[in-house]
């Protein structure tokens, strides 16, 4: 990443902007115009940082994902006990803070177009994962492996209730994640229906 150009700060608040801009209109809505406006400069201020609207498209997404995974994880569980708040908060704080970026996400990714660099992000994301269920794992009390499986569960389910809101698809994949936790564990992960967010 050396070769990047112009100013670092810069660079982080263009991505931060178009990352935005793309969420709010979509992928093929989204006009290099758009893109300025929203970052207060001109086109070829752009184009002198990112070259290319397709190159400003993976590094924005890329960017704007990595700080969604960062956000999320800064809520994970910060022990066993406290696993069933995490199961229970994050679908809902991610639909309602997330929801936009995920569905442009997967505008990007599942594009030929872009479909390489998806794979290299998600190359990106199961090491992350790896890394955060090592620091989990003495918290939690559960082996690395299980805890970084689980997350990539955890995760789908709740990327797919930001993108459509579909209720019962998420309790069934949450009433599985408990379950498996409880056999793993010996543990009770049961919520109490009333509990369940309406």
């Amino acid at each position: 990443m050396g070769s990047e150009k112009g100013i670092p700060e810069r660079r982080i608040a263009f991505l931060e902007a178009c990352f935005d801009t793309f969420c709010q209109h979509g992928l093929e809505n989204t006009s290099m115009q758009m893109l300025a406006d929203a970052c207060g400069v001109a086109n070829g201020n752009l184009v002198y940082y990112f070259g290319t609207k397709d190159n400003l498209i993976i590094e924005a997404t890329a960017y704007g994902m990595a700080k969604v995974e960062d956000d999320f994880m800064a809520q994970a569980p910060t022990s066993f006990e406290d696993i069933g708040r995490f199961l229970r908060e994050m679908p809902y704080l991610t639909a309602k803070l997330h929801g936009a970026k995920y569905r442009f996400m997967y505008q990007v990714y599942s594009s030929p177009r872009y479909w390489e660099q998806g794979k290299a992000f998600f190359e990106g994301v199961n090491v992350r994962y790896h890394q955060y269920a090592e620091l989990l794992s003495p918290k939690l009390g559960l082996p690395v492996e299980l805890i970084q499986g689980m997350t990539y569960l955890f995760v789908r389910a709740c990327v797919h209730y930001a993108m459509f809101e579909d209720e019962a698809y998420l309790q069934l994949q949450l009433d599985a994640i408990r379950a498996a936790l409880a056999a793993i564990s010996g543990q009770a992960m049961a919520l109490p229906a009333q509990e369940r967010k309406e």
